[in-house]
This record gives structure tokens, C-alpha cells and sequence, in this order.
């Protein structure tokens, strides 16, 4: 029987071994930090499936422009009117988005997630294609642009923003990275809201080819920044189909991600080429974010009592020394009206239906009230 198990176990440990060893040689054969010339959906096609951890696609808008756009003092308006924005109808733009889309969940990471940005002229037909296909959608993100281009004719609302589609590979794809705590941090200690208020790319940030624009729909490094830092780790394999100018490499770049860009456009690739090169990754220490608290180790309460960092029979004060409870030996805590866990008594103390005791007890230290959260974090902080 122990001789069965041995074998079982070895086994097991081998499939281990085989299935990180091949692992490793997908990564490593991954084309990383490159630009790759051509079709996107050839291009992801040739990746190795389930290849890479995150998604940022710009794809054509399908603007639909009729006649060339003036300024009121006559001024031609630099639009949007390159050839790889034209499609014959929405049936061509439909068949494309769905093949494009397609390439793309197959060289997603189970663990990955896709971001999608468009206007109101392709962003319902590309979200309707994206649930067709089975991805889920986690959020829809509107960017309202600071400095939008006015609406020169004077016929419609000026088109303030445009819409993130964020998304795993279906329902039951959890696994995907988002770091809520490194966001909230960002926001000053506020939950992200999924109304992002950045300008549009100007000034320097624009990139210039003999005085014009170097591409029509150059976003700013600004929105990319946020998409990346949100729900990517450093090391992560970036993918971008439309890569254009560049923007999701050079900042991928700076985050410490690796890239890959698919363009067919030479004008372009020599375009991001020049402007990642002058790209500085930042250190690692400049990289560390502030981590998920379902990724930290768990501590219970008793851990503080074992190890001396709080004794049995000390007082627990909630805000304000409001409510009182004391600590027992098993790690309970008793006050007035119940007795049990640090988060039951916070309950009902309060007449709560829930409690974190962690963030509402303190304990007295030189007059001062000192959370016990800064006790686990101390516990924390060692065993890592």
C-alpha cells in the first residue's frame, strides 16, 4: 500500500515538473518586448496558446466619416481618416472584431484579462461580440476626456469620452489579477471609481512626424498607466494587437512589464521602436505596489497571545474607547454583553450584523490607542 502511494506521489510530482518545464518554454519562446509586422490575427494565431496575462486593444473605431471636418474659422480638421479605419459595413467590421476577438481569447491566460476601448461608433457592436464569444465582462470604464475635441459642426453633444470594456475569459474564470488595495492607494484612500477623468494626449506627449500627428488615435500613456498598474503584476507579458504608436509598450516598459505589439504598418513600428528605446524601466523597489489583502498570509488573533504581542486579560478599546472587551487566553475576547471572536464581540457591541475586528479594536500603548492591524502587520512582515 505505502509502495502504491510512493508511486502515486512521484507520479503526481513528475506531471508537476513536466507541466512547469513547459511552462517555462512557452515563456521563453515568447516573442518579448518586440514588435512583430503584421496581421493581427495571423500574428496571434501563431502565439502559443494561453501565451499571455493581459490584453490592451485599441481597435479600429469604424468612424464611418463623410467629407473631410472644418474648423469655424475654416481650418481643416486633422480626423481620423487612415485606410485601416475603413471597412465595407458593419458586416466586415463585425467579421473582423469577431476573428480578432477569437485570436485573442485563445493566447489568453486562463488567469488573464482583456481591455478593450472604444467610442460610441464600435463599442456596443465589440461588446456584443465579446459576450457572444464567452468572455465576462468585469466592468465597463468610461475615460472622460478634460480637453475633448468640439463638435465643429454644432449638430451633436460633443463627444466627451470613451469606453473600457475590462473582461476575463468567462464566469467561472476568477482567478485574474486586480489590485484593489495599489488602486485604492492611488485614490487616495478612495475605492476607484469606474468614471476615469483624463486628457486626451497633447502637447509633448504627442508624438510629431514632420510637424503632423504621428498617429490619428494616440492615447495617453496616462490611461495605460492606470490599466496596467490595475490588473497587471510586474514581470507580466502585455499584449497589445493594435500597438500603433506604442503607447501600451513604453509604458509597460516603465512598470517593469514585458510587451509584445503586433502592427503592419512600418510608418508606426519605426514610430513606438524610437519611443520605447527612450523608455526607463523604473527599480524594484520604485515598483512595489501595495498588495491584495486576500494575498496576505492569514494571522489569527491568537497569534498576537502566543507570541507575547498581546497578553492575556489585556483591554481591547474600540473608537473612541467607546466599548471595551477582554482579551482571554484561547484567543477570545469578553465584554459586557457577549463573549467569542475578536470580529463577534465587535459585532455585537455594536449591534452590528458584521465586524473586522482587526481594523475596530486597539489597545492602549503610552496613552495613545494603537490598532491591532499593526500588530498582524508586524506578524505579517516577518513571516515573509
Amino acid at each position: 500500500m505505502i509502495q502504491k502511494i510512493n508511486i502515486k506521489y512521484k507520479t503526481a510530482q513528475a506531471a508537476k515538473l513536466r507541466k512547469a518545464i513547459a511552462k517555462k518554454v512557452v515563456q521563453d519562446t515568447l516573442p518579448k518586448d518586440k514588435i512583430l509586422k503584421g496581421d493581427c490575427i495571423e500574428v496571434m494565431n501563431s502565439l502559443p496558446e494561453k501565451s499571455v496575462d493581459i490584453i490592451f486593444a485599441d481597435p479600429p473605431y469604424n468612424l464611418q466619416l463623410k467629407g473631410e471636418l472644418h474648423r469655424p474659422d475654416n481650418s481643416k480638421v486633422d480626423a481620423v481618416n487612415d485606410s485601416w479605419d475603413q471597412f465595407n459595413g458593419f458586416e466586415a467590421y463585425d467579421k473582423f472584431t469577431h476573428e480578432w476577438l477569437t485570436a485573442a481569447r485563445r493566447v489568453l491566460k486562463d488567469t488573464g484579462t482583456i481591455w478593450v476601448i472604444g467610442s460610441y461608433h464600435n463599442i456596443y457592436r465589440v461588446g456584443s461580440i465579446i459576450q457572444d464569444i464567452g468572455f465576462w465582462v468585469l466592468n465597463d470604464i468610461v475615460w472622460r476626456k478634460t480637453n475633448p475635441m468640439p463638435n465643429f459642426r454644432g449638430t451633436r453633444f460633443t463627444n466627451a469620452h470613451e469606453t473600457l470594456l475590462w473582461c476575463n475569459k468567462g464566469e467561472g474564470f476568477n482567478k485574474y489579477t486586480f489590485n484593489y488595495e495599489a488602486m485604492k492607494a492611488f485614490n487616495d484612500d478612495i475605492q476607484m471609481r469606474s468614471d476615469w477623468v483624463i486628457p486626451i494626449c497633447s502637447g509633448k506627449e504627442r508624438l510629431k512626424v514632420n510637424g503632423h500627428k504621428g498617429h490619428s488615435t494616440q492615447k495617453p500613456e496616462a490611461l495605460l498607466y492606470r490599466v496596467l498598474l490595475s490588473s497587471s503584476n510586474k514581470g507580466d507579458v502585455v499584449l497589445d494587437p493594435f500597438f500603433g504608436s506604442g503607447t501600451t509598450g513604453a509604458v509597460a516598459k516603465k512598470l517593469g512589464r514585458h510587451f509584445i505589439g503586433i502592427e503592419r504598418e512600418d510608418k508606426y513600428i519605426k514610430l513606438a521602436s524610437d519611443r520605447i528605446k527612450a523608455v526607463n524601466t523604473l527599480s524594484d523597489e520604485d515598483l512595489e505596489i501595495t498588495p491584495a489583502k486576500r494575498s496576505l498570509p492569514r494571522v489569527p488573533f491568537g497569534t498576537l497571545i502566543e507570541n507575547g504581542m498581546i497578553k492575556p486579560g489585556t483591554i481591547l478599546f474600540g473608537p473612541g474607547k467607546r466599548h471595551l472587551a477582554k482579551v482571554r487566553a484561547d484567543g477570545t475576547v469578553i465584554s459586557a454583553e457577549s463573549k467569542g471572536s475578536i470580529h463577534q464581540v465587535g459585532a455585537s457591541v455594536q449591534n452590528a450584523p458584521s465586524c473586522n475586528g482587526w481594523t475596530f479594536w486597539n489597545i492602549e500603548v503610552n496613552d495613545n490607542l494603537v490598532s491591532i492591524d499593526n500588530l498582524r502587520a508586524e506578524v505579517r512582515a516577518a513571516m515573509n
